[in-house]
């Protein structure tokens, strides 16, 4: 993984076009020799060679114009614009009349500016180099490419974002290398990449942090012995509720390529043996850097495979009823470029696709874009802007479920090679909008009558169009779950498992969001034992069903299938509002419809008896709007 890591993180540089003169600026046979050599290593890409013959040659003939031109763009190519500067600067001070030398050296100086990240100077000393540049720089690709990135980036400049980098604190940030964070939904777990050095023998695995009480991160550990092994494992994803983990591993006996994705689930507690994704995701190239998205369903990832738009693009795989992967699938050239797009990033609402990419237009390197999911397909990029993105490659980049901080790799350099990175985070822009709040919910489900914890299946549905929206496992052995939420959308939580009387949740109704304690208690499928029926709407003063009953109907008649056995009691209940006879009459009309849908659906009517109670039997004192509504109800109770 290091080896295409390094290929995210070089440096642009602006190829060695200023130069093509059939005449040199000076007659000194002897610098022009030095200045021929140093063309010659300058060909075999030795750049020290060159750079001491380019300097060798100007120090012979101190107007040799060419030479400090070569000598500055040498030193760009090797990572010290520093230096560039001070030779441009020095060869531009000794121009007198010779105007084609002025426009090189300003356009030159400009390119140093822009590698070092000071774009105002470099929009000016471009500007200020037009009117002295001929036609074969104006005329290039690269002229046109740079002139077009300027006008973008003053554009930005005008409205940068209001944000704050910090790198994370001690004891996080004790390696040499660490890249690629990843956080649980309820950002008390951190996970990255861990390298022990920058050469490609060196050993990559996943650690792990967890926040302390206190909000300090505790000391990083290895993730799990069944994770990491002897080969390198590394940028990883894991679900919302931590229960599903995705990570690449290279080079291992059972891959397809060079690195491979892999999965792993948490079972009681304990990471399970990770299992090749197969041969429908991974390819004989590289596969890497994944983003699941926080139900689970959806995979994102970077590829290199032969049949994309260009270096790597982004591929998505979805994970199919049966818990199997389906053939993974090019993201698109809306998306993907005949450059690079890499480490995918999918938002918690499963709505905005980050990612980072030199294809599109930006500030340099590889920049920070985002996608929407509009109309069935992701959108046209947009640039984040700066100070997120700058002169520099940015990579892995995280936003918390909560849309206050952004997580990313920032990389260090010397002498143009990558030296070390280190994990940062910065407060996340709010003029970028990533749609309705997303909320969190934890809590633990356990057995009702032993009151042990218990392995369920939590499944946040939209019951205006009854679409699952997330779905979630609590933990077999502590119960615990975490549950993400819309913060507008009306939405049903539907806890089961199987040999017990499912739970059903009206989330705005029940107050479930943004709690950390909630308890879920699931009743074992006995006689007497009952559930209200949420989510059930009748229109006004009628039996008829609203529209967004039809989430929790389906699933009761999936219930009453799976358990074949079980007969029940459908009980109608009414607040006091009214005559008692008829709250009797429409309780008993209201249960009748939910008979009468079950037995459409081809649930056989001897299981299914029905009960109209009025007002007798209310579930609170009938005193308030919100006690009265929830004494309106449907119960099933099992026979």
């Amino acid at each position: 993984m290091l080896r295409r890591l390094l290929l995210c993180v070089t440096v642009f540089v602006c190829p060695l076009i200023l130069i093509g003169q059939q005449e040199y600026s000076i007659i000194d046979k002897r610098a022009i020799r030095f200045y021929e050599e140093g063309e010659r290593f300058l060909g075999q890409r030795q750049w020290d060679e060159a750079a001491h013959n380019y300097r060798a040659a100007y120090e012979r003939s101190s107007d040799f114009f060419e030479a400090y031109l070569r000598h500055a763009q040498v030193l760009l190519r090797k990572g010290s614009p520093d230096a560039a500067l001070e030779i441009a600067e020095k060869g531009e001070r000794r121009i007198k009349g010779q105007q084609r030398f002025k426009g090189q050296f300003g356009f030159l100086i400009s390119e140093i500016y822009f590698q070092k990240g000071d774009f105002q100077p470099a929009i000016e000393r471009m500007e200020q180099s037009l009117p002295f540049l001929d036609e074969t720089i104006t005329s290039s690709e690269h002229f046109k490419l740079r002139s077009k990135q300027m006008d973008f980036i003053g554009e930005q400049l005008l409205r940068p974002k209001d944000i704050t980098k910090e790198r994370l604190p001690d004891p996080l940030n004790r390696f040499r290398l660490q890249y690629f964070p990843v956080l649980t939904a309820d950002s008390k777990k951190i996970l990255f990449t861990k390298r022990d050095g920058i050469l490609n023998h060196e050993h990559e695995d996943i650690f792990v942090s967890y926040l302390e009480e206190d909000a300090s991160w505790a000391e990083p550990e290895p993730i799990s012995q069944v994770i990491n092994s002897r080969f390198n494992e590394g940028t990883c994803t894991i679900s919302a509720d931590g229960n599903m983990l995705i990570f690449t591993s290279c080079d291992t006996p059972d891959s397809f390529g060079s690195c491979d994705l892999y999965i792993s689930q948490k079972e009681k507690g304990v990471w399970q043996r990770p299992v090749n994704m197969g041969k429908n995701v991974n390819s004989r190239f590289w596969d890497s850097q994944p983003s699941l998205s926080a139900d689970g369903r959806v995979l994102f990832f970077s590829s290199n495979r032969r049949d994309g738009f260009g270096g790597n693009d982004i591929w998505f795989s979805r994970r199919k009823e049966d818990g199997s992967w389906g053939v993974a699938e090019n993201l698109g050239p809306t998306i993907n470029t005949e450059r690079d797009e890499v480490s995918p990033f999918i938002f918690f609402n499963n709505e905005v696709l980050f990612f980072a990419s030199d294809g599109h237009l930006g500030f340099g390197g590889k920049d920070l874009f985002l996608s929407r999911f509009e109309g069935g397909a992701f959108g046209e990029p947009e640039n984040l802007g700066y100070p997120i993105n700058d002169q520099n490659d940015q990579l892995a980049l995280f936003i918390t479920a909560q849309m206050d901080y952004a997580y990313y790799t920032q990389n260090l350099f010397q002498s143009g090679r990558l030296d070390s990175s280190f994990l940062y985070r910065f407060n996340f822009p709010r003029e970028i909008y990533l749609g309705e709040m997303i909320l969190v919910t934890e809590g633990l489900v356990r057995d009702g009558k032993t009151g042990l914890p218990i392995d369920a299946r939590l499944s946040l549905v939209r019951l205006d169009n009854d679409s699952t929206l997330y779905e979630f496992r609590s933990d077999g052995k502590t119960g615990e779950f975490v549950m993400l939420y819309p913060d507008k959308a009306q939405t049903g939580l539907y806890v089961e498992r199987d040999g017990f009387i499912p739970k059903i949740f009206n989330v705005e109704k029940d107050s479930l969001k943004n709690r950390d304690n909630l308890v879920i208690s699931l009743d074992p499928i006995e006689s007497g034992n009952y559930f209200i029926f949420e989510n059930v709407f009748f229109e006004f003063d009628k039996s008829d069903f609203q529209g967004s009953s039809v989430s929790s109907l389906n699933r009761l008649v999936n219930f009453l299938e799976r358990n074949a056995e079980i007969r029940i009691r459908i009980e109608g209940h009414t607040d006091n509002v009214g005559n008692p006879g008829y709250n009797e009459r429409l309780s008993l009309q209201r249960a009748q419809s939910v008979k009468d849908f079950l037995v459409q659906k081809g649930i056989l009517s001897d299981r299914v008896i029905v009960v109209g109670k009025g007002d007798k039997s209310p579930m609170v004192p009938n005193d308030s709007d919100e006690n009265r509504a929830l004494n309106r109800r449907i119960e099933v109770v099992i026979q």
